[in-house]
């Protein structure tokens, strides 16, 4: 279950009413707006409203979403709904075209008729804030599904590149003992071959990366960051894994190139340990 709390864009006075704080005057008449739903509550607004929450209710009522488990005004001008949990494999949350065609909900001038359009314009505020809410639920949770469909063997890969890294760090440093200097053929040899498992190893982990970066991509604009929906997901080490950068089959910077850089670096300095010392081993 869970409950999410918005503010109304209008505050709920001591009766459960919605009201407007008075603002400065604007200059100019307020040009009409199209018979279509108000986008923010609190727009061409009264001064003060007299609207009760069971009126807006009732409005509301048939365009409410089987998932809304709860709706309810609170003190301290709120209103908080309360959600079924989403799994990310429902349609979006979407006012149906049945609220767009509800003769009851479309916009009346105040001018026209003031209580019409006091009710309809909370109404359709109220609504609009809840499946804003609902959609940005809903985001979060296909972003964590789609994430436990692409990681798959993820976690096993990555854990064989780190022992494959390890043991190129081991190697690497080896170079520096004096037994080393024993030895330098076969030291060299095994560095070659620590670094070639390396690579080999970070270049598995990518091609689960390379999915695991285009999810990622896809759901930029959800509220989880990405390290929060790897855990949701049940990858709480996933914090420590280099994912890289991706989307749509375009993948860069990942392990495989880290790695690159990494052999390269040691190579570099191979190299010039070998022509500052003079030897040739």
């Amino acid at each position: 279950m869970f409950a999410h709390t918005i503010p109304l864009r209008a505050p709920l006075d001591d009766f459960g009413l919605p009201r407007k704080e008075r603002t400065a005057p604007t200059d100019g008449p307020a040009a009409p707006r199209p018979n279509t739903p108000a986008s923010r509550q609190g727009d061409d607004m009264p001064d003060t409203f007299s609207v009760p929450f069971q009126q807006v209710l009732d409005r509301i009522t048939p365009h409410l979403p089987p998932y809304l488990r709860k709706i309810e005004p609170t003190p301290y001008g709120r209103v908080t709904f309360e959600f079924a949990p989403f799994t990310g494999h429902e349609k979006e949350p979407a006012k149906s075209q049945s609220y767009y065609d509800d003769p009851r909900l479309n916009y009346v001038p105040e001018s026209e008729d003031q209580t019409e359009h006091r009710i309809r314009t909370v109404a359709r505020d109220v609504l609009d804030d809840l499946y804003q809410q609902a959609g940005k639920r809903w985001q979060d949770a296909a972003y964590v599904a789609e994430l436990r469909r692409v990681v798959q063997g993820a976690p096993e890969r990555w854990r064989a590149y780190e022992r494959e890294a390890k043991a190129l760090e081991a190697a690497y440093a080896y170079l520096r003992t004096a037994e080393a200097g024993r030895e330098w053929p076969a030291a060299i040899s095994r560095l070659i071959d620590a670094q070639d498992r390396t690579r080999a190893a970070a270049a598995r982990f990518d091609k689960r990366a390379v999915d695991i970066a285009d999810a990622q991509y896809r759901h930029l604009y959800a509220d989880l960051g990405h390290s929060q929906a790897l855990a949701e997901a049940g990858y709480p080490e996933a914090k420590d894994w280099h994912i890289g950068d991706g989307f749509g089959g375009y993948f860069r910077d990942g392990l495989a190139a880290k790695v690159d850089r990494l052999i390269e670096e040691q190579e570099q300095h191979l190299a010039k340990v070998s022509r500052l010392s003079g030897a040739t081993h």
